[in-house]
């Protein structure tokens, strides 16, 4: 079974970037469509951004929430297995716990972004 696992998260000022990663063993993620969403406390879990499968004819493809257009990048990088997500010019509103999700509804167990103002 596909296991995800996040890193990447931590505690960073208002302005600042950081870079999450989703990472699987023993398959390869580039067969997969993998999603970031994000969860902050008291509100409902919400799409961030996603890259399609290299199986597709889009494959590659990416698609951004408005509320992080420009300012965060998904990426793959196959030789490590994993998916990115570039998180930019953060703000305090970006707090919250990222996951990233493999279409089949496999879910890491997230990672925590807190972004002080």
């Amino acid at each position: 079974q596909l296991q995800l696992v996040e890193s990447g998260g931590g505690l960073v000022q208002s302005g600042g970037s950081l870079r999450l990663s989703c990472a699987a063993s023993g398959y390869t993620l580039d067969v997969y469509d993998i999603g970031w969403f994000r969860q902050a406390p008291g509100k409902e879990r919400e799409g961030v951004s996603c890259i399609s499968s290299s199986g597709r004819s889009s494959g590659g493809s990416t698609n951004y929430a408005d509320y992080v257009k420009g300012r965060f990048t998904i990426s793959r990088d196959n030789d490590k297995n994993t998916v990115n997500l570039q998180q930019n010019s953060l703000k305090p509103k970006d707090t919250a716990i990222y996951y990233c999700r493999a279409d089949g509804g496999y879910w890491g167990q997230g990672t925590q972004v807190t972004v002080s103002s």
